[in-house]
């Protein structure tokens, strides 16, 4: 993340230089890009400090959820800088004003200083995707992201100024539905793991086999995986012998949660133990919502 903040730091100056020289709107969307890329990263990097940084009286089951909600603020702010540029790029267009033809001496600094960030990008992009962290993902992702926008900034500022004018607005606006698409997906994909989605069936199959081979267990009534956050909460109820002495049952159930959540994708579990599997569920969730006429 340090490197990933740094290297954003020296490409958003260089590339500010070829915005200022060039005067292209797609040049400008990358820049901007990049600018934001700052501020997202301050987001991400405050983000881990919290997560490392934790009150366990305060925050007695830790900050994994910031993750996820530090992502959804990074997406939102990278959505938002596609809807700025599809405006300006979209009012060019319409007030029909080209912008002024470079000189050599501008087209070369334009090749070298985009060319140039595009390699460190594409350099970080394999170096951080490689990582099991989901905020270094994100700036993976990020990175990527960075070099489709250079090179097609790159394309559409050389084309405009070769060829059409209008190019160079049509790939400010082709990057802007980009960005627009690409982040709006990373917003609902965090957004859904703070809601308690179920996790997939065959999670949930590993779970149930995982429950019924361990020891003393009759019968399995509910196994329930549902994300709060970055990991799965485990809830599970598993009936025992009805004579079963209470210190012995005690052990089969906390032996059971720590066995379920040394599983990677397992944040807490919680073991309920009965002796029957007739009764009605002790948590319905359609009792707590609210009264449509209230």
């Amino acid at each position: 993340m340090k490197i990933s903040n740094y290297a954003n730091i020296v490409l958003l100056a260089f590339k500010l230089y070829a915005t200022i020289k060039s005067g292209s709107i797609a040049i400008a969307a990358s820049t901007l890009d990049s600018l934001l890329d700052l501020m997202a990263g301050g987001i991400l990097w405050f983000t881990h400090l919290s997560m490392k940084n934790t009150n366990i009286y305060k925050y007695p089951i830790g900050k994994l959820r910031i993750q996820p909600v530090g992502i959804v603020i990074f997406a939102a702010v990278m959505a938002t800088l596609g809807f700025q540029v599809l405006i300006q790029a979209v009012e060019q267009l319409i007030s029909n004003d080209p912008t002024e033809k470079m000189s050599a001496d501008k087209l070369i600094w334009l090749y070298t200083i985009m060319l140039s960030a595009t390699f460190v990008k594409l350099a970080l992009w394999i170096y951080c995707k490689s990582s099991t962290n989901k905020i270094v993902r994100a700036y993976a992702k990020d990175h990527y992201f960075d070099v489709v926008t250079n090179v097609v900034g790159l394309l559409a500022a050389v084309l405009g100024d070769k060829f059409y004018w209008w190019l160079d607005p049509a790939g400010a606006i082709a990057l802007a539905i980009y960005t627009i698409t690409n982040w709006s997906g990373t917003v609902i994909e965090n957004a859904v793991s703070l809601v308690g989605q179920s996790a997939p069936p065959e999670f949930l199959q590993k779970l149930t086999y995982l429950v019924i081979r361990h020891p003393r267990v009759k019968r399995v009534d509910t196994v329930r995986a549902y994300t709060f956050g970055v990991l799965y909460f485990v809830e599970v109820d598993i009936e025992l012998p009805e004579d079963l002495p209470l210190k012995e049952a005690h052990t089969i159930g906390e032996t059971l949660q720590i066995k379920i959540e040394k599983l990677p994708e397992v944040e807490r579990a919680f073991v309920h133990l009965d002796f029957e599997c007739e009764h009605k569920p002790e948590h319905s969730v359609l009792n707590r919502l609210p009264n449509s006429k209230d």
